[in-house]
């Protein structure tokens, strides 16, 4: 019987950083949210994930640092949000574990959708300053995806902590990507695989 592997490797499909070249810069939070929300398409008609795509900008200077997309199937790994992903490949591109580090300029994330549990929690400890939000955890949820215990007190927790949150930015176009992603038999997936049929 052979040991199991102890390697983890965290990459994006090699069509992400063609789509969304590190470094070039978006001045609009609707500019941003169009690049995300058009990698969270993509990342459906090529068939590499979920239909969610995250990206973490420099505030002032509007400049990509990385974007991420659902690769939990992918990858085999339930962890691997969009939003994660675009926090692990950032922190890991900046060199520092934290986005709030003092070497650093300001940076938010940018989601085609409200985070879950795990993501809302990563945002946190990531040390953005900014959260821009696209479709809503009620858009989530009404496709069969199980987001967690997050309430409102949440965000209030996050907000307290110095995190400003924009909600519903091109929220319409996010939420005909993740109806398009059920609708074309899409895997959902929750711990629990029977999700609620679409009403």
């Amino acid at each position: 019987m052979s040991a199991p592997e102890s390697t983890l490797v965290l990459d994006v499909p090699a069509w992400v950083d063609v789509e969304a070249p590190p470094g070039h810069r978006y001045r609009e939070d609707d500019e941003k949210m169009a690049l995300v929300i058009r990698l969270s398409s993509e990342n459906v008609s090529r068939g590499a994930g979920g239909p969610f795509a995250a990206a973490v900008f420099e505030i002032g200077s509007g400049r990509l640092v990385a974007a991420g997309v659902n690769s939990v199937v992918r990858l085999q790994n339930c962890v691997l949000h969009a939003e994660t992903m675009a926090i692990m490949l950032a922190q890991r591109r900046v060199g520092s574990f934290s986005l709030r580090a003092p070497a650093l300029p300001a940076h938010e994330l940018v989601t085609s959708c409200e985070p879950c549990a795990m993501c809302l929690g990563a945002t946190l400890y990531s040390g953005v300053r900014r959260l821009v939000i696209a479709a809503t955890r009620d858009d989530a949820t009404a496709v069969g995806f199980d987001e967690g215990p997050v309430f409102p007190q949440s965000y209030t927790y996050v907000a307290d902590r110095g995190i400003e949150i924009v909600w519903n930015v091109k929220r319409a176009e996010a939420t005909r990507v993740l109806r398009a992603y059920r609708e074309g038999g899409g895997v959902i997936y929750n711990a629990d695989p029977t999700p609620p049929a679409i009403g």
